[in-house]
C-alpha cells in the first residue's frame, strides 16, 4: 500500500508541559518516527480539531511516518487560561516547552500565525531543526491589511464574536460551502473567548520577523496559495527571498486554512520537501481524495453534503464526482457506489 493512502489507524495522544509560571501546554502526538512539531494559527483546539474530519485527515496525512507534535497556545484549546499578555516572546516560551518535551532535533512546520514564531525559532536555534516549512504566513503583520480593515476586524471579534468569527471564516475559507463555514465559526469560538482570540489576532497583525529571515539555516519551503485572501501571496515571497536557499511553492486555491481547498496537493508538496513518501495514484487511478469522494457517494451522500464532510465547496465536490465518474468509464453515480461498495474492504 502506498504510504499515506490509509490514514485511518492513526490517533493522537494528548500530554501536557508546564511552563515556568505554572501556565499547563497541551500538546498532542500523532504517528511514530521522526518528529514534526505543527505550530498552528490563531485559535486552536486539539480535541475538536482531531474531530473534524477535513481537518484531522490533514494531520494523519501528515503523520504517516512520521510523529506529528501539535499544541494549543496558553488561551485556547485544551491549554491553560493565562492573564499575560501575547507577545512573541511568550509564543517562544511555549514552543520551546514543547520542543524540550520532543526531545530531540526535529522538522517545524508553521501555519499561519504559526509562520512567524516559526521563524523566529529556527533563527534562534538553528540547532533543533533540520527542515522548516511556512505554510500561508507573513513576515510583516503590519502588512496583511490596511489598518482601518484591522481595526474592524478586531472590533468585531471583542465585541460581536459570533459576526467577527463568521466574517473570519469566509476570508479563511471562501471556498468552503455555507454549512462548513458555519461549522468552521462555531469551532473558533470553541476555542478561545472572545477576549484571548482579539488578542491572539491583534499579536498576529504586530509580528514582524523581517530582520530575522536572514538568520534561518534549515533547509526551508515556503508554501502558499495564490489567492489566499487572510495572508497576501507577496508575504511569502518575502519570507522566500529573505532566508537563504529558501524554496517557494505556490498553489493554486483561495483558502487560507490548510485542510481546506486542495489538502492533498499541500500534503504532497509539504512531504516531498521532508523526504517522507508522497502519496500515489493507485491502480484504480484514483487519488486518495477520489476514493473518499467515491466512498461519500457509496453512503448516498449529495454534492452538498460530500462538501460539506470534506470541507471543500460544493462545485469541487461536483468536480470530483465528474472526474471519479469518467475515469472509471461509468455513466452514473449508482454505478460509482455499486463499484466502491464491492470493493470497500480493498481499497
Amino acid at each position: 500500500m502506498a504510504a499515506g493512502d490509509d490514514n485511518h489507524g492513526v490517533e493522537q495522544r494528548v500530554d501536557r508541559v508546564v511552563l515556568a509560571d505554572g501556565t499547563t501546554v497541551a500538546y498532542a502526538r500523532a504517528g511514530a518516527g521522526r518528529p514534526l512539531v505543527y505550530v498552528m494559527g490563531w485559535l486552536t483546539h486539539l480535541r475538536l480539531s482531531w474531530e473534524l474530519p477535513a481537518e484531522r485527515a490533514l494531520y494523519e496525512a501528515l503523520a504517516r511516518g512520521c510523529r506529528l507534535v501539535r499544541y494549543d497556545r496558553a488561551g485556547s484549546g485544551l491549554s491553560d487560561a493565562t492573564d499575560r499578555p501575547a507577545s512573541l516572546e511568550f509564543e517562544l516560551e511555549q514552543l520551546g516547552a514543547v520542543a524540550a518535551a520532543v526531545g530531540e532535533p526535529f522538522d517545524l512546520m508553521g501555519t499561519s500565525m504559526g509562520v512567524p514564531v516559526a521563524v523566529a525559532w529556527a533563527a534562534a536555534h538553528p540547532a533543533t531543526v533540520r527542515r522548516l516549512v511556512l505554510y500561508g504566513g507573513w513576515a510583516r503583520g503590519g502588512e496583511l491589511s490596511p489598518p482601518g480593515v484591522r481595526e474592524h476586524i478586531l472590533g468585531l471579534v471583542g465585541s460581536h464574536w459570533g459576526l467577527g468569527s463568521d466574517v473570519l471564516t469566509d476570508i479563511f475559507a471562501p471556498d468552503a460551502d455555507r454549512s462548513t463555514r458555519a461549522e468552521l465559526a462555531r469551532y473558533q469560538r470553541a476555542c478561545s473567548s472572545a477576549a484571548t482570540a482579539q488578542a491572539l489576532l491583534a499579536l498576529s497583525y504586530r509580528l514582524d520577523v523581517s530582520d530575522r529571515l536572514a538568520h534561518v539555516r534549515a533547509p526551508t519551503l515556503v508554501v502558499h496559495r495564490t489567492g489566499d485572501r487572510a495572508a497576501p501571496v507577496a508575504q511569502a515571497a518575502t519570507l522566500a527571498d529573505g532566508i537563504g536557499g529558501a524554496r517557494l511553492a505556490l498553489l493554486p486555491g483561495r483558502s487560507h486554512l490548510p485542510y481546506a481547498g486542495d489538502r492533498d496537493a499541500l500534503v504532497r508538496v509539504v512531504r516531498r520537501f521532508l523526504g517522507l513518501p508522497v502519496p500515489r495514484r493507485r491502480a484504480d487511478g484514483l487519488t486518495v481524495r477520489q476514493r473518499e469522494v467515491a466512498d461519500l457517494i457509496s453512503q448516498g451522500c449529495t454534492n452538498r453534503e460530500i462538501a460539506a464532510r470534506l470541507g471543500i465547496d460544493e462545485r469541487s465536490a461536483e468536480g470530483h464526482v465528474e472526474r471519479i465518474r469518467l475515469r472509471l468509464g461509468f455513466r452514473s453515480r449508482a454505478q460509482v457506489a455499486a463499484w466502491y461498495s464491492e470493493r470497500r474492504d480493498r481499497l
